[in-house]
């Protein structure tokens, strides 16, 4: 009879911190819920990267591929008052290794695009119209739009279009990762 008391008592025991632990772990996921609905409201401005790499449309692919560090994964182009006027990203230089498919139908002018030379400047590679983001708008919108258009990196600029800084998944990721602990 003792032993049974004890075998009761043990599993009220239990019952009591599996139902602690329980609520505990509610009231984290309702904080990195709250938290994760904060992140939507946060301006670009505060997370986007200010220590971004630039280059003039001149400049030679050469100078971009040894102007990329580690860490960078695009670069923004831009004309001497620093406005927007191409961006391009690491995938987009991979583009150029990436030949034509054997039976595809190829016209000079792609059989030119694919034939890169010491020659070959920035401006051959380039995106010229990037799909950018405000340095005004919040994460909520940077996030809708990543989702999207399928891109990682989004330049920021302002309304005349000078660029502020790059905002990419890695910062926003980085932004979770910290609210979230």
């Amino acid at each position: 009879m003792a032993g049974e008391k004890s075998d009761k008592a043990k599993a009220n025991k239990i019952k009591i911190i599996h139902s602690k632990r329980k609520l505990l772990q509610l009231r984290r996921k309702e904080e990195l819920s709250h938290n994760i609905r904060y992140i939507e409201k946060v301006p670009v401005r505060i997370v986007m990267d200010k220590d971004f790499l630039k280059l003039r449309p001149s400049d030679s692919l050469v100078t971009l591929i040894e102007s990329m560090s580690e860490e960078e994964s695009s670069a923004v182009v831009v004309d001497d008052e620093g406005r927007l006027i191409g961006f391009v990203t690491m995938k987009d230089i991979l583009h150029f290794f990436d030949p034509p498919r054997r039976h595809s139908i190829v016209g000079f002018g792609l059989l030119k695009r694919y034939s890169m030379t010491r020659a070959t400047k920035v401006e051959d590679i380039m995106v010229t119209k990037p799909i950018t983001i405000n340095v005004n708008d919040d994460l909520g919108h940077a996030i809708r739009l990543m989702i999207e258009t399928g891109k990682h990196h989004l330049p920021v600029v302002d309304e005349e279009g000078k660029v502020h800084g790059i905002l990419e998944v890695k910062d926003i990721i980085r932004l979770i990762r910290l609210v979230s602990l």
